[in-house]
């Protein structure tokens, strides 16, 4: 019997393995890339690292309905696969692409309509507010594309197919480096030895960064439709395109409190980085080139949720509790264990990781404090990402919602607004508030899953 249980564990660690390295390493090409980009733009002065970094929040706001969408068609494919109705998950693809279409036109009218306010709306210095709104305009005129990689991403994830968004976001990527080199900067010389290229550059500053990522977009949402249109699983091909009203309202179950949570996280977001903006624009440029730096440090928490996601739905398609808990157990184990080694790290290195992308000194002495604070909450995050995943992947979205307003909302914000009308505290006071968001949501979170009211769920698929 304990044969049997060791092999039937290990052959789950090594599916886990298989979905999760994929995922791990997207994030973590997604995150190099990322500090590249913030180093790109860093190096023209704190005031362009601000008007990036200032309209971030808004960015993950806008995202978060297709993100969301997204999690809805992946816990329907992954329990349609669980339960062997491989037509249904190939039916809910389709359904992914209406959701995909109609977001991305919605959202790109809205968020082209907005930009010119945005920066005014967010409290940003008159200085930064061009180069602010100029930069969110670009980067959301692709809205269609992001849509349809985003979703897409989510629903080849739910069909166990993690490579191929890696290498569809690993492209985009690349694309989004190149350009960047070539339109933040001017036209500069380059020596390799005795050798001198005289090299082209548009000197964009901030508009460059933005057009590279935009560019990269549009890259990306063709890749990703390419290889959701290939997998055997989804493919498209022969099947009618038709919405299929029963099927779109179970995605939007599922869906809709995720994107509710993430709207109201990501309004949070917004709300707190305006907090953040009536410090300075040097706080500024600080809270967002360290959340930046914070980003590789939280790496393995999300690249596990996908395979979470993924298993939990195929363990509720098949009716297995056992084996819901098993993976459970596994992923937060592993996942925690991770993030108390690249806590550790960020830790111990926060100067380095602050000098990589500005070299404004008292930007990095700044960041040095608030990277420390919230190295000790990275394990906490991590069982955050899982049980999130976990949950998403069953479809038990609602008190996650509700956990995570409260969180976000009733810890971070408020606790913010009196650190800084109350106690005049500064930037380390705010991250203080959100290691205690981070801390409330883990303690709530583990407490639902310890109650097993995660159950419900099981008895409900199996009537």
């Amino acid at each position: 019997m304990s044969n049997k249980i060791f092999t039937k564990n290990r052959d789950l660690l090594r599916t886990i393995i298989l979905l999760a390295w994929p995922a791990i390493l997207q994030e973590a090409l997604q995150t190099i890339v990322q500090y590249i980009d913030t180093a790109m733009v860093g190096q023209i002065g704190a005031d362009a690292s601000a008007a990036v970094g200032l309209t971030t929040s808004m960015t993950w706001l806008v995202n978060s309905p297709s993100f969301a969408i997204g999690i809805g068609v992946l816990a329907c494919i992954a329990e349609s696969i669980g339960a062997g109705k491989q037509e249904r998950a190939r039916e809910f693809g389709i359904q992914a692409l209406h959701f995909a279409a109609f977001l991305g036109v919605g959202l790109g009218i809205i968020t082209l309509a907005i930009s010119p306010f945005l920066p005014g709306w967010l409290g940003a210095d008159p200085s930064i507010r061009r180069d602010a709104g100029l930069y969110f305009a670009i980067i959301c005129a692709p809205m269609l594309f992001r849509t349809f990689s985003i979703i897409l991403s989510s629903v080849l994830r739910g069909a166990g197919d993690t490579k191929s968004p890696m290498y569809a976001n690993l492209v985009m990527n690349l694309i989004n480096l190149i350009l960047n080199y070539f339109l933040i900067y001017g036209p500069r010389t380059v020596s390799l030895g005795d050798l001198k290229l005289r090299l082209p550059g548009a000197g964009l500053g901030v508009t460059g960064a933005a057009l590279g990522t935009a560019i990269a977009y549009c890259c990306g949402g063709l890749l990703m439709f390419a290889a959701y249109y290939r997998n055997p699983l989804l493919k498209p091909r022969g099947c009618s395109l038709r919405l299929v009203r029963p099927l779109a309202q179970r995605c939007l179950r599922i869906g809709i409190p995720v994107a509710l949570e993430r709207v109201s996280a990501c309004l949070g977001q917004v709300v707190f980085i305006s907090i953040v903006a009536r410090l300075g624009t040097l706080a500024l440029a600080t809270h967002s080139i360290a959340i930046t730096a914070e980003q590789a440090f939280y790496i393995p928490g999300y690249g596990m949720q996908a395979a979470a996601s993924t298993m939990a739905g195929n363990a509720l398609g098949a009716g297995d509790q056992q084996r819901f808990c098993t993976v459970t157990h596994l992923i937060v184990s592993i996942t925690v264990g991770l993030m108390v080694i690249t806590g550790g790290l960020l830790f111990a290195f926060p100067g380095f990781m602050m000098s990589i992308f500005s070299p404004d000194a008292r930007v990095i002495a700044g960041g040095m404090v608030v990277l420390r604070i919230v190295a000790v909450s990275e394990p906490l995050f991590g069982a955050v990402t899982i049980f999130e995943g976990l949950f998403n992947g069953i479809g038990d979205t609602k008190a996650p919602f509700i956990i995570s307003i409260f969180a976000m909302w009733g810890v971070r914000i408020i606790g913010s607004l009196l650190c800084i009308h109350l106690l005049h505290g500064g930037l380390p006071m705010l991250w203080c508030c959100m290691v205690a968001d981070n801390t409330t949501r883990c303690a709530l979170l583990s407490y639902r899953y310890l109650r097993g009211l995660w159950r419900r769920k099981f008895a409900q698929a199996a009537i």
